[in-house]
């Protein structure tokens, strides 16, 4: 049984070296090149197998050129030779040639756009693609046979079961998207739906700034205006003050004050702060601006922005079916286009504004949180808004409901704040802050305003008075003149027609 064993590997290996000789008689000594004693084996991988490499090494003998072949093997092994320095040096040449000082260089890190501002480029494009699915499946759908309407109704009925697991899923899905991205109010601990980081709104924030640098760049007031100068020292005092809160300190606040009429003032989620100068005409004293200040970076501190954006989002996304099935229900385009614009209204007044409503009346809060902290007094800040509706009805400005704005009503603002004063004086007082007077400067507000008012009574009544003893003395009496109402772009100055309201215009510090 051996002998038969070992007679086979014998034949086997006779077997392998007739097979090389004949491919050396071929000609193909460029694979294996001998030079004596020493052997160049190409790599297994690209030329040979590893049984042939074995048979290189330990056979070699077996491997030279024989029969016609007349090649010395001196020659062979300089021609070998030659050839593999040269391949060599090549190669060499190649991986170790370092390229030129003035051809290396690095590009720019190329930065991803926000996903707000994505999803404010893709919004209205989701609305278009709506309207032209919805529209291309009402004139799929009118353009089929009875027939062909009718099987497809048997086919959905048949496959109802199918369909409503499809559509349980997705509302699984989506329910558990919204799980995974509820959050934290930093500050008020309300649980919130955050699709978008804060973080996310740095980016856009941050170019949004530059946008209104360079739209107000004609209008800024320098840094050494005593302007400027007051509004940054209030906005130091507060970051100082509230500093114990987290998202205060992690904000580098700058102040820009505008020399504008209108009377607004907004901060970025960046700490970019716009103050126009119609805001300080507006303000009776220091303490109102110190408020105003609180509730706008409020909005910053507790990413009223990244909020509004995600529930706008998820409404959108919401709305475009919606919008897709009225589009392919309503027989006309002109039914569809009417379809539309409701629809468009009801997202507004029910989401939209009423989400924007709730949004300023917690930053009224936080505002006095953080006025109260800042040792400003928090009476002041009723008194605001009630001299700002005193400035609209003189200015003329149209009273409109609350559902339709997207800011409380200056009387529901005076409501709310006057239910967190109370609270708002205990922080204060907790907060190792001066006593402040005993009068309260909504009292001092609401008797200046009943002065004002009866006195304008009484000089109506003494002209309705000499009114009439002129007709009875059948005096030709002149047209009578209206009183002048100021126009709707003026500004009138409330802090010079309560002037006794006013309170000291420095802020009280510890």
């Amino acid at each position: 049984m051996f002998s038969a064993f070992y007679s086979n590997i014998g034949l086997i290996k006779l077997d392998m070296l007739s097979t090389l000789m004949s491919m050396n008689r071929l000609g193909l000594h460029s694979v294996i090149r001998c030079c004596g004693q020493r052997h160049f084996h190409c790599r297994p991988s690209l030329f040979a197998s590893p049984r042939t490499d074995f048979m290189r090494t330990n056979s070699s003998s077996y491997l030279k050129p024989r029969g016609s072949v007349a090649v010395s093997p001196s020659s062979l092994c300089l021609r070998s030779r030659l050839r593999l320095n040269t391949s060599l040096i090549t190669f060499r040449a190649q991986v170790h040639r370092v390229p030129p000082a003035c051809e290396f260089h690095t590009s720019g890190r190329l930065r991803a756009l926000p996903a707000p501002l994505i999803w404010l480029v893709l919004k209205p494009l989701q609305k278009l693609m709506a309207i032209i699915l919805g529209r291309s499946i009402r004139k799929w759908w009118m353009a089929l046979p009875p027939n062909k309407k009718q099987m497809f109704r048997e086919w959905m009925w048949h496959r109802r079961w199918y369909l409503l697991v499809a559509g349980s899923g997705l509302l699984f899905i989506i329910s558990l998207l919204f799980l995974t991205h509820l959050d934290e109010s930093p500050i008020t601990g309300r649980t919130r739906l955050l699709l978008f980081s804060k973080e996310a709104f740095m980016e856009l924030a941050q170019s949004t700034a530059e946008a209104y640098t360079e739209e107000f760049k004609d209008s800024l007031i320098a840094p050494s205006d005593p302007r400027h100068k007051a509004v940054e020292l209030l906005v130091q005092t507060l970051a100082q003050r509230n500093k114990d809160i987290a998202e205060m300190s992690a904000v580098t606040w700058t102040v820009h004050v505008v020399d504008g009429s209108p009377i607004n003032a907004f901060v970025l989620p960046n700490g970019e702060i716009f103050v126009f100068t119609g805001m300080l005409k507006a303000v009776a004293d220091i303490h109102q601006l110190v408020f105003i200040l609180g509730h706008e970076m409020a909005h910053a501190l507790i990413g009223h922005a990244a909020e509004q954006a995600s529930l706008s989002h998820v409404v959108d996304l919401l709305s475009v079916v919606l919008l897709t099935a009225i589009w392919a229900i309503c027989p006309r385009d002109s039914l569809a286009l009417l379809g539309h614009w409701i629809q468009g209204k009801l997202v507004q007044f029910l989401f939209d504004r009423p989400f924007s409503r709730k949004l300023e009346a917690e930053a009224d809060q936080v505002g006095m949180q953080l006025a109260a902290k800042a040792c400003a007094d928090v009476r002041a800040a009723t008194v605001f808004w009630q001299q700002m509706e005193i400035y609209d009805q003189l200015s003329g400005q149209p009273t409109i409901p609350e559902w339709l704005s997207t800011h409380p009503s200056h009387q529901n603002r005076v409501r709310q704040l006057d239910r967190l004063v109370p609270e708002a004086l205990e922080l204060r007082a907790r907060c190792d802050c001066p006593a402040l007077p005993e009068v309260d400067p909504r009292v001092v507000f609401y008797k200046s305003v009943q002065l004002l008012l009866d006195k304008i009574e009484k000089q109506e009544m003494m002209e309705k008075e000499e009114k009439n003893e002129k007709e009875r003395a059948g005096v030709l009496l002149p047209l009578p003149q209206i009183p002048s109402v100021p126009a709707q772009g003026s500004q009138p100055q409330l802090g010079g027609v309560l002037a006794t309201s006013a309170l000291p215009q420095t802020l009280l510090s510890k």
